[in-house]
């Protein structure tokens, strides 16, 4: 990703892939039951408990803090076109306390391009009441209410936060200045075809708690100097991430002790490892360890209201490349408003004399300012394309609008995240024909009276017809998927000829429908594709979809082969990995196809667009790997919560999943064994182990041997383990340097002595007891009474730890261990578990099951064995614990998401669509963004080239390649011989080295005999022999790279070949 700060790993979001679903949620508790809508959701309001099922993921994004004070707001969304709906929408899947819809008008053809809830059939209707019965459904926590009435002073004051859409200027100054008065929160948003603006007056006093919404950073002490401004000097294991005017605070300092617990300090950061304090000369020396935090401290911010601002505007850049631009449509806008009030109609599409008389009007609202607002020039030629396209209504430029403004809303409600400060302008004038001097004509965009007036206003009648001819393929529908859909039903993408084929292999889960806004809770467990076809289908009758359930892969190539992939005009991603990214960007390149990237993490998303032969594809700039945690930091001297999450997965999976799978591979494959065998190592004797400690050792006959295993492992894990350590290095070792070995990164541990009072101790055995129980095909029983009472009987063995045992103390030293492992003592054992495992026949007697860990099913045990298996671990290092919802998130591996970065990111992948289906050619003229609307921050760039490569004089990129046609006029196919003559004939290449995937073909070292074998075979045949794979009937073309020497004997890098055989 070129300008991309957000990494490909994280770059996620579309349809998050898990397997099982459930609608129920053990978390959400009621304090008010007699309101209970249908489908078991509650309330909101601040007597209402967060339902964690339905708003796990934007929790994630928020806190429970933000969502709590959102619950408690009232919001008012003024117009219901296609922008207002945008916002409503996404506000209603925020989880207010309520929001009212109010409109005036009816609906009209041109609101049906980008209003998605408003049919045809509702033509004349009031669209705040239409719109009502639809929006509700998103949410049943949230009241909708619809309102046509005038919004008087005394109506406004009910609400916490009000936005206008589609209002007069005179109105929003009236409302604006009632609203300031009131300490009520407005914003204001407005879309004029490729233009879009948006305004926020939170008042003149507004706190914020977080300004970016990333965790608060920590890391370990080596140093504190004693100073009139003491320098704080952190152990380089990594950067301390601080910056200058950051607070923080202190635990667990040795010495200078005077600093635990203190009140935040402000710090200078000095260096990446070094930062200073406060005046610290009179404190206690300091002596060792400690670590730092970062504190979030609220920050106080001031508004001017909507008159003032309006003369002494301050705006926020949404692209530096267009530097001058707000200021332009600060006063276009105005003028807007004026040629409305003049004329009661916007300015014809298109039409010369109106663009001329806005470009008038803009003069004099120009020289009416006293302000910083006025301009020394006006672009004449940007305010004539916006009187041009002002009468439009755009889908994309309304998800993208919409979702800045729903998330401002948020902002007002909760405190959580820095403003807009205070207007923001943005024109997506790229999306017009390329050429120089060629505009629609406006006889191409005059209203006809049908459902894509809104979108003809800006491109004419050939460019709608051009999307209706479109065939795309959609890959995901989760939270992206969704957004894409609706935006390409309103655009009428693949409404005539075309087709637009969605697959998602995923059903749907309850928290999918946070933000995967054409699901309800009626869908839960449905196929996503399919329902969300069938949802936009009802928005957009003529819309041409097809839903499948395959998830895209080498696999489903008999599916997706040569005729797809030609048959289509583009491809747009909306995955949830960075794998299956890769897979689709590798097909695109191959087949020569526009590729439209996207994805979010919390309030971070992106766009990149993939054209052939102009830009680079996906796959061409990576992600540094995610730094993984050292084995030995997991297995003995962990100080985060991090660790020891990451070791309770590993727990998970050590005993309720990979033994159940190795006994019951025993059991049932022949092979196994001999597989086994040949491991590297110790490899095999781990594995046997296991498989005998499953069927012999371990293998519960009852529920009371499954508590006593559990009771014992948890002896092991947290009592006899820690002993045996701390037997090894006691508290007081030192390490050949003189220096404490339990310092620095490595916390000195302590045992825990087991207690049947202890919820913590009980929630371990019956978890653990439950999931052995299952892994065992046996039942499972949620009596703690009952298995307390049998802890009283188990009795435990005693434990003395032993000399000679080895603990590796880095992982280079275990890597070392490894390396000279002997095998004598292993070979005698391995021989006696052969006897001793239970024979294969035996294996009806066995139900063994290896249990997939699936963090959201409250009722599994999964969740509550890795939470107490993480607290318990932490409770022996003395790392402070994580509550469930955090645990959830990091063992669960969740990415934050909100419905907000979802729509605003949609909003500017369609706009590169628009872009594709017009076939531009310039690369200046799409645009890869980037956006936090945390900060807020937006950056656009134009794509990166497809980097060049040659040999001898010919240039080259990732998009081209030698097309080779195997099959001669005779009907014969080429051989090996043929095939390295023609390169050399050709193209005065010699080939040094011939591969097909992973399987060589040729090599200039290859054995004589086996060359001569070869020379002489076709092609297809040498493919089939080395892969040991038939080649496919949906297979038409193969790949070949190539390593190839030029005529001096230099080694040159060439395209791949694309071999064709049928």
């Amino acid at each position: 990703m070129s300008s991309s700060p957000l990494s490909k790993k994280r770059r996620l979001s579309g349809s998050e892939t898990k397997t099982g679903s459930h609608c129920s949620s053990s978390n959400s508790v009621r304090t008010e039951p007699s309101y209970t809508p249908s489908n078991g959701m509650a309330k909101n309001g601040s007597d209402a408990e967060i339902d964690e099922g339905l708003y796990s993921r934007q929790l994630y994004v928020l806190g429970h803090e933000a969502m709590k004070r959102m619950q408690t707001s009232n919001v008012l969304i003024s117009g219901m076109r296609g922008l207002g709906v945008e916002i409503a929408k996404n506000v209603i899947l925020a989880g207010v306390k309520s929001v009212t819809l109010h409109d005036q008008g009816v609906a009209e053809w041109r609101d049906l391009s980008s209003q998605f809830y408003l049919r045809e059939e509702d033509l004349g209707k009031n669209r705040a009441d239409v719109s009502q019965l639809r929006l509700a459904e998103l949410n049943s926590y949230v009241p909708v209410a619809s309102y046509t009435g005038t919004l008087t002073n005394d109506y406004l004051t009910q609400f916490q936060v009000v936005v206008l859409t589609n209002s007069s200027l005179e109105e929003q100054m009236r409302v604006g200045d009632f609203c300031h008065s009131k300490g009520v929160k407005l914003i204001i948003a407005d879309t004029r075809g490729l233009f879009g603006q948006l305004f926020c007056d939170f008042g003149d006093e507004m706190m914020v708690f977080d300004p970016n919404g990333e965790e608060p950073l920590s890391a370990m002490i080596s140093m504190i100097t004693k100073d009139s401004a003491g320098v704080v000097t952190c152990l380089d294991e990594a950067r301390h991430g601080f910056e200058s005017g950051d607070h923080v605070t202190f635990t667990e300092v040795q010495g200078m002790t005077e600093l635990n617990g203190c009140q935040p300090i402000e710090i200078k950061a000095l260096g990446p490892y070094t930062f200073s304090i406060c005046d610290t000369t009179s404190f206690s020396d300091y002596v060792r360890g400690g670590i730092v935090s970062q504190v979030k401290m609220p920050k106080k911010i001031s508004f001017k209201s909507l008159s003032s601002s309006m003369a002494e505007p301050e705006f926020m850049l949404t692209d530096f490349a267009k530097f001058d631009r707000p200021g332009q449509l600060h006063v276009g806008f105005q003028a807007l408003h004026a040629y409305e009030k003049k004329h009661s109609r916007l300015p014809k599409p298109w039409n010369q004399a109106d663009a001329d008389e806005l470009v008038a009007l803009a003069g004099e609202v120009n020289a009416a300012q006293t302000g910083s607002a006025k301009q020394d020039q006006l672009d004449e030629a940007l305010l004539k394309k916006l009187a041009s396209v002002s009468a439009g209504d755009l889908a994309p430029i309304n998800a993208f609008i919409g979702g800045l403004a729903a998330q401002e809303v948020m902002k007002a409600c909760t405190g959580k995240f820095m403003p807009v400060m205070q207007w923001l302008y943005y024109d997506a004038l790229e999306c017009l024909p390329e050429a120089e001097g060629v505009t629609p004509t406006e006889e191409e965009c005059a209203p006809r009276n049908c459902r894509y007036d809104g979108q003809v206003a800006v491109f004419g009648t050939k460019i709608q017809e051009l999307l209706s001819k479109q065939r795309y393929f959609l890959v995901g529908a989760g939270a992206i998927g969704c957004e894409l859909l609706k935006n390409f039903a309103m655009m009428g993408l693949a409404s005539g000829e075309g087709e637009i084929i969605v697959t998602d292999m995923d059903t749907i889960e309850k928290s999918n429908l946070n933000r995967q806004f054409l699901f309800r809770p009626w869908d839960v467990t449905k196929m996503k594709s399919e329902t969300a076809a069938a949802a936009v289908k009802q928005m957009n009758p003529s819309v041409r979809i097809t839903g499948h359930q395959n998830r895209v892969g080498p696999d489903t190539e008999r599916v997706y082969d040569d005729d797809f992939f030609e048959s289509l005009d583009g491809v747009a991603n909306a995955l949830d990995n960075v794998d299956a990214r890769m897979y689709m960007d590798r097909r695109c390149v191959y087949y020569r196809k526009p590729l439209l990237e996207s994805g979010t993490l919390g309030t971070k998303g992106n766009v990149q667009v993939v054209i052939p032969f102009i830009t680079e594809s996906y796959s061409s700039s990576q992600d540094p790997p995610e730094k993984s945690i050292p084995i030995c930091t997991l297995k003995n001297f962990p100080n985060a919560i991090e660790h020891t999450l990451q070791w309770a997965r590993d727990e998970f999976e050590g005993l309720f999943k990979q033994p159940a799978e190795n006994a019951m591979q025993y059991l049932t494959d022949p092979k196994f064994m001999e597989r086994t065998l040949k491991l590297p190592g110790a490899q095999p004797l781990e594995v046997l182990e296991a498989v005998y400690k499953s069927l012999v050792t371990d293998c519960p006959r009852n529920w009371e041997d499954c508590i006593t295993w559990a009771r014992n492992h948890w002896q092991c894990q947290y009592n006899n383990n820690i002993r045996q350590l701390l037997h090894n290095f006691p508290p007081d070792q030192l390490t050949s340097s003189g220096a404490p070995f339990w310092s620095g990164p490595k916390r000195c541990p302590h045992p825990l002595e087991f207690d049947t009072n202890n919820e913590l101790h009980m929630d371990y055995v019956m978890a653990g007891a439950n999931l052995l129980a299952q892994s065992y095909g046996m039942p499972v029983s949620r009596d703690r009474a009952n298995v307390a009472r049998l802890l009283q009987d188990i009795k435990v063995p005693t434990f003395t730890p032993k000399s000679g045992v080895k603990i590796h103390v880095s992982d280079q030293e275990l890597q070392n261990s490894n390396a000279s492992v002997g095998f004598s003592s292993d070979d005698s054992r391995l021989e006696e578990l052969k006897t001793l495992l239970p024979a294969a026949e035996s294996a009806s007697q066995f139900k063994l099951c290896p249990i997939e860990f699936e963090k959201d099913d409250d009722s599994n045990f999964h969740m509550d064995f890795i939470v107490a298996a993480s607290n318990l671990r932490a409770e022996n290092y003395d790392i402070p614990p994580a509550d469930r919802h955090k645990s959830k998130l990091i063992a669960g591996k969740i990415i934050p998401a909100i419905a907000t970065t979802t729509a605003a990111v949609v909003g500017l992948v369609c706009l590169e669509l628009l872009k594709v289906v017009q076939k531009h050619k310039k690369l200046e003229t799409f645009k890869n963004g980037f956006m936090n609307l945390a900060l807020p921050f937006f950056a656009f760039s134009e794509p990166i080239a497809a980097p060049k490569h040659k040999y001898y004089e010919i240039d080259w990129t990732l998009w081209d390649r030698f097309e080779v046609k195997g099959l001669q006029p005779s009907g014969e196919e080429m051989t090996l011989r043929e095939f390295l003559a023609y390169f050399k004939d050709e193209h005065k290449l010699e080939i040094t080295m011939l591969s097909q995937g992973v399987s060589m073909l040729y090599s200039f070292f290859m054995p004589a005999a086996k060359l001569k074998e070869r020379l002489d075979l076709p092609m297809t045949e040498i493919v089939t022999k080395v892969s040991k794979k038939k080649l496919g009937k949906h297979v038409k073309a193969l790949v070949f790279e190539l390593c190839c020497n030029d005529e001096t004997d230099e080694d040159v890098e060439v395209p791949y070949v694309r071999y064709t055989i049928r």
